[in-house]
């Protein structure tokens, strides 16, 4: 099993902006383990089978005509059902009044009831997009994550080989440092990584020989940023006079992070490279077979129809 991460109440009730309709409710404590949600329909008309307590619930404004359809001692009752579960908290969406005998149950069990202006659906899906990024799993690596040209780069390799020194030169040269030495990966869907800094060393790099320097400080705020998703693994390894270096780039290699993939190049370092002029090419060639342009395939095909045409 892996570790299973949680966001505080009072974190989602700051960032989502919501109303605190039950301020005798102790929030402090309540944390929410699962990134989905629920909107508890089939629990307002009884059915509770396969009842995930560790849900959000959520009140839109199907669920609150149901409830005034079916009158106040009903909705009380199954009300009283689903808080009895200990759910984290209760939302209504839409600024929909809540009744002081709900603010009363609420009490009783100590369960939030909370209060959004936003539509349902709308608020549905911004609570689970940041429910992703706050509980996805989660790993540590050693390296250096770059900003370049909107692409985010990680560039890895052994202690010392230069990783801090290029990622210097690219801000030097207009982009932005994410995290220097550890990055912190998130895993926030099948397709997206989000990597970012330890609180503790964040926008801080050590270059041997001089020590630890504060770049925003030094460059300003526009040379930092707070998190990147990882689209592209940059290798710096030690140039090997025998090793086959890929020369053409026609089969990408990736390597795995949390069970997703990102394209990723070896690049040996010798002396007179220019590291962070090569991690640049690198992001716009990514960037443009993005966009449906490989210049090594078209290189290619340029190749075979000279060779065919002879």
């Amino acid at each position: 099993m892996g570790e299973t991460y949680s966001v505080g109440v009072t974190t989602l009730i700051k960032t989502m902006k919501l109303e605190n309709c039950t301020p005798n409710v102790v929030v402090e404590n309540i944390n929410i383990t699962q990134t989905d949600i629920n909107r508890p329909a089939l629990q307002l008309a009884g059915y509770f089978d396969y009842f995930d307590n560790n849900r959000i619930q959520i009140i839109g404004q199907v669920e609150y005509s149901y409830m005034e359809k079916m009158g106040k001692e009903y909705s009380l009752g199954m009300l009283e059902k689903i808080m009895q579960d200990k759910v984290p908290c209760i939302v209504f969406c839409r600024n929909l009044p809540v009744d002081d005998a709900i603010i009363t149950l609420a009490e009783k069990y100590q369960i939030p009831i909370l209060r959004s202006k936003k539509a349902t659906s709308g608020f549905v899906a911004e609570v689970i997009r940041w429910l992703n990024v706050e509980l996805g799993p989660r790993m540590t690596v050693h390296g250096v994550l770059v900003d370049v040209y909107g692409e985010g780069v990680l560039i890895m390799g052994e202690s010392g080989i230069g990783k801090s020194e290029a990622a210097l030169e690219l801000i030097k040269r207009g982009h932005r440092l994410v995290s220097d030495d550890v990055v912190e990966i998130k895993r926030v869907s099948d397709i997206t990584l989000i990597g970012t800094a330890p609180d503790i060393t964040r926008h801080f790099i050590e270059l041997r020989g001089i020590g630890i320097i504060d770049v925003k400080h030094l460059f300003g705020v526009e040379s930092v940023k707070n998190t990147q998703a990882i689209d592209l693994v940059i290798k710096l390894e030690e140039w090997e006079r025998d090793k086959e270096y890929d020369r053409l780039g026609l089969e990408e290699e990736h390597i795995e992070f949390l069970g997703n993939k990102v394209v990723c190049h070896s690049i040996p370092i010798r002396p007179g490279r220019n590291l962070a002029v090569i991690c640049e090419a690198a992001a716009v060639n990514y960037r443009q077979k993005k966009m449906g342009y490989n210049a090594a395939q078209e290189l290619y095909n340029r190749v075979t129809n000279n060779i065919m045409n002879k």
